[in-house]
């Protein structure tokens, strides 16, 4: 570890340069005598010849403490071989969780911090079913969209990864604890190329995206405004060769423009999970289409279930469509609530997720 750890604080010697080092000279590139010729500079050898060790001490520390911590160099074995591929990929990786998780076919699902009640359902309904499929689901451990995606994945025994912005020690955000602890100890796994006692710094964030898109076959945007941290992802994603997915929204919702941007932009257009299923070759869709529900359930209230969308719909406007007075409406909307049909949400109802 300690030669990587060198080339990390070397100035002017990034990822890439250091990969191309490696790619190079060989495994023992540190040893070889041909370093001094490859372009570096005194003050780089030098650097390079430093120990580090105040910095390996309380790294060895820290993975000696649970048997479930790891140090990936770039070159160890575990390391997985999608984000190795990518240019720029992290030097050292640290994990804790499951290594055996990291080669599994991923698909990234990320989206706002304050996703819409559609953003909401979209993540309900299709992370499961991707999960079915096979797909370990990566994402950032953010509020919103992230943290939904782990935890549907998590309700129906799925492998979820997260990608932090901070040090696995520094777990951010404080609310996701339990949940990172969750998904790491049910066969999943918490990375990231910070130092386990870094703290969640901005430029941390944009870091961790590259990770997070580098380490999946293909990105799932589902909910994004116009300028936001998923269209990060989504543009890294398409400078790596990923798949890049979006569901669209309503013009008239912010949280959709950027989704609507990207399929612009040529993104696939996602409706249910088999259009992300279809694109991957990891995935044999012949053998796991997701199906809708067998059997349909009589509709009750027909006329009224018509005029109630997936956006929120106030009642005075669901009576006026229905032509029925608003008492008796919202008495039939009590009842389809109840049954399961609609939900009271702020400002009116919305259509209810069934089975």
């Amino acid at each position: 570890m300690l030669p990587w750890l060198a080339l990390q604080h070397t100035r002017g010697i990034g990822p890439v340069r250091a990969i191309r080092l490696h790619t190079k000279l060989g495994a023992q590139w540190y040893n070889s005598v041909q370093l001094a010729a490859s372009g570096l500079s005194e003050e780089q050898l030098e650097q390079l010849q430093t120990p580090h060790l105040s910095i390996l001490e309380p790294l060895l520390e820290w993975q000696g403490k649970a048997p479930n911590r790891h140090i990936l160099s770039w070159d160890d074995p575990a390391y997985p071989e999608q984000l190795r591929a990518v240019s720029g990929a992290p030097l050292l990786l640290f994990v804790e969780g499951e290594l055996s998780a990291l080669p599994l076919p991923q698909i990234a699902v990320v989206g706002s911090r304050h996703p819409s009640y559609v953003g909401r359902e979209n993540t309900k309904n299709l992370v499961p079913a991707l999960a079915a499929a096979g797909a370990v689901i990566t994402s950032g451990l953010a509020i919103g969209i992230d943290g939904l995606s782990h935890q549907a994945t998590l309700d129906v025994g799925g492998t979820t990864l997260a990608v932090l912005g901070s040090g696995l020690d520094r777990c951010y955000p404080k609310r996701h604890l339990r949940l990172a602890a969750e998904l790491a100890s049910q066969g999943g796994a918490l990375l990231s190329e910070c130092y386990p006692w870094e703290g969640p710094l901005a430029h941390h964030f944009p870091r961790r995206n590259r990770i997070i898109s580098g380490l999946s076959l293909g990105v799932l945007i589902v909910e994004a405004a116009e300028r936001s941290g998923s269209l990060i992802t989504a543009r890294y994603a398409m400078e790596q060769g990923r798949e890049v997915f979006a569901i669209p929204g309503a013009r008239q919702n912010p949280q959709a423009s950027g989704c609507n941007r990207l399929i612009q932009q040529g993104a696939k257009l996602v409706s249910d999970a088999n259009d992300v299923l279809e694109e991957l070759v990891a995935f044999s869709v012949a053998a796991i289409k997701v199906r809708p529900t067998a059997t349909e359930e009589l509709l009750p209230y027909p006329e009224l279930l018509d005029n109630v969308g997936i956006e929120t719909t106030a009642v005075d406007l669901i009576a006026s469509r229905c032509q029925q007075p608003v008492q008796e409406v919202l008495t039939r909307l009590v009842e389809l609530e109840l049954a399961g049909w609609v939900e009271a949400v702020p400002g009116g109802y919305v259509r209810a997720r069934r089975g």
